[in-house]
C-alpha cells in the first residue's frame, strides 16, 4: 500500500529519484513523474497501462517557467493563460527538444497546465521540474477525485499519495490548442466554452473520438466503470430493463419510474458545476454498488453539461 499524507519534501524526493506520486489538482488526481525522465515516464505508462499513442500532461508551477520547456507566443493562448492560470485549462504548444518524445507520444505540440492546487504548485516549486501527470487510475476508467480512490486502484503500485482532500472542479481540464490558425478545443473539461469564448471569441470544437489523437483524452472508450453504462431516457431504459439491478445517475428532479433502482443524483437543484464535481465519484460508486448495469440522463448541452455528457459518451461506448 502506498503511503499517504502531506509530506511535500518526501513527494518531491521520490519525484527526484524518479519514483512516481499521486498528486492532487482542482481537476482530478494525477498520476506523476519526472516529465524529463523518460524511464519514470515509461513508469506512469506501464502502472496505468495506457497506451503510448495517448499522450500526456505535462504541470508546471507558473506562465515564466513554460518558455523552459515549450512556445507561447500566440496571443490568444497567451490570453486565456492571463485568464485562467493557475486553472483547469490545457494549452496544445509546440515543445522544445528538452521533453522527450514518450511525454508527447511523438507529436511536436505538449500539453501544458498550471494546477490551481496550493499542495501541488509548492511541490512543482519544490522540484522545479515539469510533471507529467494523466490521472491516477488505470487506464480507461473513472479518474480518481479522492485520495482513497488512488489507494483503491494504484497504491500496491506507487510510492506516495500527496492527500490534498476532494477535488473541488472533478473534471480533466478543458484541452485548447491551434489548427489552422484557429482556436479549437480538443477536449471539453472543467472550463466552459462560455467562459473561453469570452475572453477570445467564438472557438472550434474537435471533441473527436479517435484511436489516433491529437490530445489527451479522445480515445474512443475511457472514463469508463466496469459495469455497462446505458445513456438516455430514464423511464425508458429502467423499463427496458426491469429484469435487473439498476443504479441510475440523474440529474435535477427525481420524477421517473424508479422500480427499487439506486439513485445518484448529480445535483437535485440542476447545478452544474455540482454535477461535474459529483460525476466521477457517483460512477465509482455506482459501479461498486450492487446492481447489474447504470443508466445515466443527458445533461443539458450548455457550460460544463457539454463536458460531463462527453465524460458518459466515452464511458458508455
Amino acid at each position: 500500500m502506498a503511503e499517504t499524507g502531506k509530506n511535500i519534501d518526501l513527494a518531491a524526493d521520490l519525484l527526484l529519484k524518479g519514483k512516481l506520486v499521486a498528486i492532487p489538482t482542482e481537476t482530478v488526481y494525477g498520476l506523476a513523474a519526472n516529465a524529463l525522465n523518460e524511464k519514470s515516464v515509461l513508469a506512469v505508462f506501464e502502472t496505468k497501462q495506457r497506451p503510448f499513442f495517448d499522450p500526456l500532461i505535462v504541470h508546471l508551477p507558473s506562465i515564466e517557467s513554460i518558455a523552459k520547456y515549450a512556445i507561447l507566443e500566440d496571443q490568444r493562448l497567451q490570453k486565456l493563460a492571463n485568464a485562467f492560470w493557475p486553472g483547469p485549462l490545457t494549452l496544445l504548444l509546440p515543445k522544445k527538444a528538452n521533453i522527450p518524445a514518450i511525454v508527447t507520444s511523438g507529436l511536436e505540440q505538449v500539453a501544458v497546465r498550471i494546477p490551481n492546487h496550493k499542495l501541488t504548485l509548492e511541490l512543482l516549486r519544490k522540484v522545479d521540474l515539469p510533471l507529467a501527470a494523466p490521472s491516477a487510475n488505470p487506464f480507461g476508467y473513472v479518474s480518481p477525485t479522492e485520495p482513497a480512490h488512488v489507494e483503491k486502484q494504484l497504491g500496491n503500485k506507487i510510492d506516495y499519495i500527496l492527500d490534498g482532500g476532494s477535488c473541488e472542479v472533478g473534471l480533466e481540464s478543458t484541452i485548447i490548442g491551434i489548427e489552422n490558425d484557429k482556436i479549437c478545443v480538443y477536449r471539453l473539461g472543467g472550463l466552459a466554452i462560455e467562459e473561453i469564448e469570452k475572453v477570445i471569441g467564438k472557438v472550434e470544437l474537435m471533441i473527436n473520438s479517435s484511436s489516433d489523437p491529437k490530445a489527451p483524452g479522445q480515445l474512443k472508450s475511457h472514463y469508463a466503470p466496469k459495469k455497462p453504462l446505458f445513456i438516455g431516457d430514464i423511464n425508458e431504459l429502467v423499463k427496458k430493463n426491469k429484469d435487473k439491478k439498476t443504479a441510475v445517475i440523474c440529474f435535477g428532479e427525481e420524477n421517473f419510474n424508479k422500480q427499487d433502482s439506486t439513485i445518484f443524483n448529480l445535483s437535485k437543484t440542476k447545478d452544474l458545476q455540482e454535477a461535474a464535481i459529483n460525476l466521477f465519484k457517483f460512477l465509482r460508486l455506482a459501479d461498486e454498488s450492487d446492481t447489474d448495469i447504470v443508466i445515466c440522463q443527458k445533461l443539458p448541452e450548455e457550460g460544463l453539461g457539454r463536458a460531463i455528457n462527453d465524460r458518459l459518451k466515452r464511458a458508455a461506448f
